[in-house]
């Protein structure tokens, strides 16, 4: 596979990395340049991957045999798994340049970087040679004329300062997984950060909030108004929700919970009241719950929505009526497997499984997590001593809680120790 000579770097964005044998390794996330004291443009040094768990890795250019908008191949099965992390004369690309405002040379035309080109000289020294900029009009319903120009004729490019935009690094994130997202933005400073994620519509920031460490989602929260911040919170699941909100002093909760609809504020409210710890602070209070005249077909419908997570959408739960939590009297579940063997026409009280003991919101965290293992269960049901639903424990809450407090936090999961810093695949 051939290399060009010229690269815009944020086509490499999401691009994978594959090893010799052919093995994908990670993605591009960004590219690295080294600054120089002359005028000359930055050097490029390496590319930034994502690997598996989060943790972002330097590619030096140097051990890199091929690239392209299709695929990053590596000439070497080993790699430094040290978490990257930027020296003072680097700057990274995309989160860096990527929006920032400029002037074309001559004339002082102002503009806004939509790309930037690597170019690689005769030598093999790759150095950021072009940059794509886009006029600024004043005007909302009419785009500028784009120019690709040398790095030399665009003012602005080096040095500090926040002139920057959004719109540009948006789209380049815009097709991540929120955990990758979120995972991007921890490498963002504060500022930049807050900027980014208050450009996101209520619901993709909702997703997001729900991947960040409890220390960036305070942030980012209070980063915004209090309506906003508001919707926001009505988006997110209400066990997140919950667990957001319990980070803020008591007299904010009541500010931001005041200013959310009354029917998403009331399940956030009692899941505050559980004590830590117990399948009530950990539960979500909508999970699927159907009646048991409702046919096999109905519920086969109902988990097919795409917003349930796969958690969620495992299982179905039968009761009496009402249909929301705390509904009528329990009566039991039905797996979706089973739900995939049973006549549509069926009904589901006819194929109801209630052998196992429901939790209750007191059940301690340890104990809800040696049930699921023992029935090997996704999720179990929480009810109250009236037998009415309120609840169901997911296998993903209890995975959120026994992990360490900080398990999201990049710069926690950087701390590993030496043995955990290369990795030969060629040889394994």
């Amino acid at each position: 596979m051939s290399t060009p000579t010229r690269i815009y770097i944020a086509r490499l964005a999401g691009v994978a990395v594959f090893d010799p044998n052919g093995d994908q390794v990670g993605r591009i996330r960004d590219a690295v340049a080294r600054l120089r004291p002359t005028q000359r443009p930055p050097e490029v040094v390496g590319l930034v991957a994502e690997m598996p768990m989060r943790r972002r890795i330097f590619l030096s250019i140097n051990r890199i045999t091929s690239i392209d908008a299709e695929a990053v191949v590596l000439g070497s099965g080993t790699l430094n798994l040290r978490r990257f992390e930027k020296r003072p004369n680097e700057l990274l690309v995309l989160q860096e340049l990527l929006d920032r405002r400029v002037r074309l040379d001559p004339g002082g035309q102002a503009g806004s970087v939509v790309d930037v080109a690597m170019e690689r000289s005769r030598g093999g020294e790759w150095s950021l040679a072009r940059v794509a900029v886009r006029e600024q009009t004043g005007r909302l319903t009419r785009r500028g004329h784009l120019h690709e120009v040398e790095w030399e004729r665009v003012g602005g490019l080096s040095g500090a300062g926040d002139s920057r935009g959004t719109a540009n690094l948006l789209s380049v994130l815009e097709d991540m997984r929120p955990a990758d997202l979120a995972n991007a933005l921890q490498d963002l400073p504060d500022a930049r950060r807050n900027e980014i994620a208050a450009a996101l519509d209520d619901e993709r920031l909702a997703d997001v909030l729900s991947e960040l460490p409890e220390r960036d989602q305070v942030e980012i929260l209070a980063a915004l108004d209090r309506q906003r911040a508001a919707d926001v919170l009505e988006e997110m699941d209400p066990d997140d929700a919950a667990d957001l909100l319990s980070e803020l002093p008591p007299p904010e909760q009541d500010v931001l919970l005041d200013l959310m609809q009354p029917d998403e504020a009331d399940p956030v409210r009692q899941l505050l009241k559980y004590t830590p710890g117990t399948a009530g602070s950990v539960m979500t209070s909508e999970p699927v719950i159907l009646p048991p005249d409702a046919t096999v077909a109905e519920a086969l419908a109902r988990i097919r929505e795409p917003q349930l997570s796969p958690a969620i959408a495992a299982q179905v739960f039968v009761s009496r009526a009402p249909m929301t939590t705390p509904t009528g009297r329990y009566l039991g579940m039905v797996h979706f497997q089973r739900l995939l063997r049973e006549p549509p026409a069926d009904l589901l009280g006819g194929i109801v499984v209630n052998d196992i003991d429901p939790l209750r919101p007191t059940t301690p965290l340890p104990e809800i997590t040696r049930r699921m293992a023992t029935y090997d269960l996704v999720a179990m049901p929480v009810i109250d001593r009236n037998n009415r639903l309120v609840g169901a424990v997911t296998v993903d809450d209890v995975l959120d809680h026994l992990l360490p407090r900080d398990w999201r936090d990049r710069d926690a999961a950087g701390r590993s120790s030496a043995a955990e810093t290369t990795l030969d695949d060629a040889d394994e």
